[in-house]
């Protein structure tokens, strides 16, 4: 039968060497410290329940006995071991290989680039963090956030990225012969991956990204009900060539925005593709602004000719609620104001990112008069 192994949490700093065993009600431990070796034996509660537990640790350096001491409490064993001559270790044991009951004390663990009184390892000082995790579980341990971004970021730029090949492929097979087909062909990739994209809309509520949901409300909310409500419902509208361009132009905006993100997530910084991210939309944004409008105004006129979305209420003076009328107002007073405040958001996020827009004005002349 093995020996069942306790875990054993240790730290260091210049001086000492600071161990943990996670073993309670620990009574009579037969504890042997040498110069270079620690043998601990007890019988006590550890993860196995109430067992005989054991150790031992071959030090890298040697060690001060006499200047050693531990304390046994209700909960664990605390060592304070003396180094025999200060420095900072690169490992604990003179073996590379560590046994899987040895961890790090994160809490406690310290190294020549930290301060004394620095109180939290993974924030101060993230890089020396990163290494003691690849110690410790032969791999860096990711965060779920992190890991969901990316798996998020990745997937939504793969979609999009299947539908501007698709309508690339089209265009120079049949050229604008393709346009009527287009919905037929990616609608229903569209509609999947703008439902899957609502998700952003709580990422801010989460805190998984910086920044508020008002934005992405908008703009994925006013992407849906294009999709949603007058596309879908709406065969005429499907083939016109105007949803070639919308769906361009949605495309192109996210396949530039997903890299963006997952660059960021990684710390990775491109500078042209920040360029393009903080860019593009000055000319995709009006593009995409004008082919909703034109889209919402069509609809407008199929609902009018056929009275349909149409709501007849049965009082005194008949009344008829029609939905083509709320398009209308948002024609008129709407689209506007919401194109601005997209864009003015965007300009303001690429101010702070690479400055301002420079608009090169021509240098003036100065003629010199003839004596």
């Amino acid at each position: 039968m093995s020996v069942l192994s306790p875990f054993v949490f240790w730290a260091q700093n210049e001086t000492n060497i600071f161990l943990k065993v996670d073993l309670k009600d620990v009574k009579q431990p037969n504890i042997n410290l040498e110069t270079r070796k620690l043998q601990f034996q007890s019988q006590g509660v550890g993860a196995r329940g109430l067992n005989d537990y054991a150790f031992e640790i071959d030090f890298h350096s040697d060690v001060d006995v006499k200047k050693s001491v531990h304390k046994i409490t209700d909960n664990r064993v605390d060592f304070n071991i003396t180094k025999n001559e200060k420095g900072w270790w690169p490992r604990l044991l003179t073996q590379t290989q560590k046994p899987f009951w040895l961890k790090i004390d994160h809490d406690r663990f310290q190294s020549e680039d930290m301060d004394d009184d620095v109180a939290d390892v993974m924030q101060d000082y993230p890089n020396l963090y990163e290494k003691l995790q690849k110690e410790e579980f032969g791999y860096r341990k990711e965060d779920f956030k992190k890991v969901y971004l990316s798996l998020y970021n990745l997937f939504m730029y793969v979609g999009f990225m299947y539908v501007v090949c698709v309508l690339c492929v089209r265009y120079l097979r049949d050229g604008s012969d393709s346009f009527p087909g287009t919905y037929a062909a990616v609608g229903p990739a569209m509609c999947f991956l703008h439902l899957i994209q609502a998700l952003e809309i709580l990422h801010p509520l989460f805190g998984y990204v910086k920044g508020g949901m008002l934005m992405p409300s908008i703009q994925i909310g006013g992407r849906l009900f294009v999709l949603v409500m007058m596309l879908e419902f709406e065969p005429r509208l499907q083939v016109m060539p105007v949803v070639f361009y919308l769906f361009m132009t949605w495309s192109a905006v996210e396949i530039i925005r997903y890299p963006y993100y997952m660059s960021q997530l990684f710390k990775k910084e491109n500078g042209l593709l920040t360029w393009l991210r903080y860019t593009a939309w000055i000319f995709c944004y009006p593009i995409g602004f004008v082919c909703e409008g034109v889209i919402i105004f069509r609809n407008m006129i199929f609902m009018e000719q056929d009275n349909s979305w149409a709501l007849t209420l049965q009082t005194p003076i008949e009344l008829t609620l029609r939905f083509s009328a709320v398009l209308r107002i948002y024609l008129l007073i709407g689209i506007i104001p919401t194109m601005y405040l997209m864009m003015s958001h965007m300009y303001r996020a690429r101010k702070q990112k690479i400055g301002p827009i420079s608009v090169r004005r021509p240098k003036a002349r100065v003629f010199k008069k003839e004596k």
